[in-house]
């Protein structure tokens, strides 16, 4: 026999009240570990990585970005760019480069602390410099202080880059950096077992999602 429901299980003038906003899991590591170092991220859509000192990292919002750009890899990529710079680099605008002067070697440095701190954990696959920038980075070697040539820029390169590593294993950045980066590690494993069956919701997506294992390029 057909009942009716009683209003008080439904009312259709209900409105769902939101105590809550879903983040996904590694954007948290990411942001809180940004926070933890005394960074807070904002998006804005008409720039990709900028700060002017104050602690307010300005990361470019996700219609502006490529399919592969995550907040993960933008925020260690900005957070290479200080180490690289120096502690003092905190207060500067853009961790202290002059941005029309050309590639400063510390750029190249950047990448390669950024792709020591990757290897670690065994994520150079995910954590790659994005942009122009990623075609040096293709090019790191297995051993990231290693320079690609006999030239002078190289062995600048290296020195900036050896000297950063040795910063970011102190304090206030490796314990941070290291649980932030592990736990992402660990997720990753995680997933594996679900990447096989995924299937992108987009039609005719062709792109693996960023956890997928990468082609060795070293």
């Amino acid at each position: 026999m057909s009942q009716s429901c009683p209003d008080a299980h439904h009312d259709v003038n209900y409105v769902r009240p939101i105590h809550a906003r879903y983040v996904d899991p590694v954007d948290i590591i990411w942001l809180s570990t940004a926070h933890e170092l005394g960074l807070t991220i904002r998006r804005h859509p008409e720039v990709f990585g900028m700060t002017e000192g104050d602690g307010i990292l300005h990361l470019g919002d996700r219609d502006s970005l490529d399919p592969d750009d995550s907040v993960l890899q933008m925020v260690l990529h900005e957070i290479c760019h200080w180490i690289t710079n120096g502690i003092d680099a905190y207060d500067k605008r853009d961790w202290g480069f002059e941005m029309d002067s050309g590639i400063d070697p510390r750029e190249h440095a950047c990448q390669r602390l950024q792709c020591h701190l990757a290897d670690s954990v065994g994520l150079r696959d995910m954590l790659g410099a994005t942009g122009e920038f990623r075609q040096y980075w293709d090019r790191i070697p297995k051993d990231p202080t290693e320079p690609m040539d006999g030239s002078a820029w190289e062995a600048a390169v290296c020195e900036i880059a050896e000297a950063a590593i040795t910063r970011a294993h102190k304090p206030p950045f490796f314990g941070p950096l290291s649980k932030a980066l592990h736990t992402t590690a660990a997720i990753r494993l995680q997933l594996r077992p679900f990447l096989n069956h995924y299937k992108s919701e987009t039609k005719d997506d062709a792109l693996p999602t960023l956890w997928h294992a990468q082609v060795e390029k070293i």
